[in-house]
């Protein structure tokens, strides 16, 4: 089994820490010893260095600024980082980017200390490069490209991410693809005679109405106000809508959509709550302008609900061929307009969709299958380092 030191997200809450909790734990299931390194508030001086310590699995740096999208570290947290890598030698490093400058330091730091380096490399595109949004997260490939062709491996979640980074100059043998993956028997549909305390609980607030959902952060490149504004349009009877998630668009966004079908149920850090709302939900909709492979998008197909996204990253290549439906980045609201009267009027329609969609999570995009592979490149990796030493 390897020892693993994981440099990744705890908080704030996005698909970043999803990813990095969900994956350390399937690892420590099979055996793997993980240590995670993230950015925490800096120690009091009263404390020992415990965090520092080999046979402790959490360690914490010091920051200056952290949100959901990128993290300034302080300026002694190079020094703590390598310090704690020096007193865990681990086999390998798993930097699950932050968007910190310490992503940058890390192929040197790790080539000093003989550890090879792994990097799984989340930000959102869209090749298409169809809206300004798109425009500005290509700018932050581009600015990574130099660096992660340094990694040992890169770790997308897509063919297309690959190839557009390849195109950037990262070497192709460098870049593995292997998608996201989501524990199914967690994320499940309900069955008769099975539901929880938790999803009783759930439903009683969500009222009788039919559920649609959006669940993810409330930030420009997610498009929320596009559903938003066709959801006012054609204001389905007998429906509601219900945002989960926080984000710097929440207070704009609820005083311009304040509508009686709405229902801001706001940022939510329970698992199992994330979970009974899939579970009541009929359909789930993800307006994205640019994505990655939205861990909530799969979260939901593993759920059985049907599920409407934007061909953003590889949200549509996950949708494809019946699996739900996609739409184009441009034109959300005018999609949306149309499609949701069909899908109010047509629940045999939204339940085959969330069958299918649950097939296709089985399929793909299991945890178990996610992890096989990151075992396999591990071991690759450490075989390599093993006979170059």
């Amino acid at each position: 089994m390897a020892q693993i030191a994981w440099l990744g997200k705890k908080s704030p809450f996005c698909g970043n820490v999803s990813y990095g909790i969900s994956t350390t734990e399937a690892l420590r299931r099979r055996g793997h010893q993980v240590h995670f390194i993230h950015f925490d508030n800096p120690r009091s001086p009263e404390r020992d260095n415990t965090s520092l310590l080999a046979n402790d699995p959490d360690v914490s740096l010091p920051y200056l600024v952290k949100s959901q999208v990128y993290t300034i570290p302080s300026p002694g947290a190079q020094r703590e980082l390598r310090e704690s890598l020096e007193r865990l030698q681990p086999d390998l490093v798993h930097a699950s980017l932050t968007l910190s400058p310490l992503d940058f330091r890390l192929p040197e730091l790790c080539q000093q200390l003989g550890v090879p380096l792994v990097a799984t490399f989340h930000p959102p595109f869209d090749a298409g490069l169809r809206n300004l949004t798109a425009g500005t997260q290509q700018l932050s490939y581009q600015l990574y490209a130099p660096a992660l062709a340094r990694y040992d491996r890169v770790i997308v979640f897509s063919q297309l991410q690959a190839d557009f980074l390849e195109r950037l100059g990262v070497p192709a043998d460098r870049l593995t693809v292997i998608p996201n993956g989501v524990d199914t028997d967690r994320w499940c549909p309900t069955t008769p005679g099975t539901l929880s305390l938790r999803h009783q609980q759930v439903r009683q607030r969500l009222g009788r109405e039919r559920i649609v959902l959006y669940m993810g952060r409330l930030a420009t490149e997610k498009n929320v106000e596009a559903l938003l504004r066709a959801w006012r349009l054609v204001a389905p009877e007998g429906c509601r809508l219900v945002i989960v998630g926080d984000g710097p668009l929440r207070n704009s966004l609820m005083n311009q959509f304040n509508d009686d079908g709405i229902l801001w149920w706001g940022h939510e850090p329970d698992q199992d709550t994330r979970v009974a709302l899939l579970q009541c939900a009929e359909v789930f909709i993800l307006p994205s302008l640019v994505e990655g492979l939205s861990l909530a998008l799969l979260e939901a197909m593993a759920s059985g609900t049907a599920c409407v996204a934007t061909d953003a990253g590889a949200d549509g290549e996950v949708l494809e061929q019946g699996a739900g439906i996609v739409l184009s980045t441009q034109g959300v609201t005018t999609q949306l307009r149309t499609l949701l009267p069909v899908l109010r009027d047509q629940p045999v329609l939204t339940a085959e969709l969330g069958r299918k969609a649950r097939v296709r999570a089985l399929e793909r995009y299991t945890i178990s299958r996610n992890i096989d592979a990151l075992e396999q490149l591990y071991a690759d990796l450490m075989l390599t380092s093993t006979v170059a030493a």
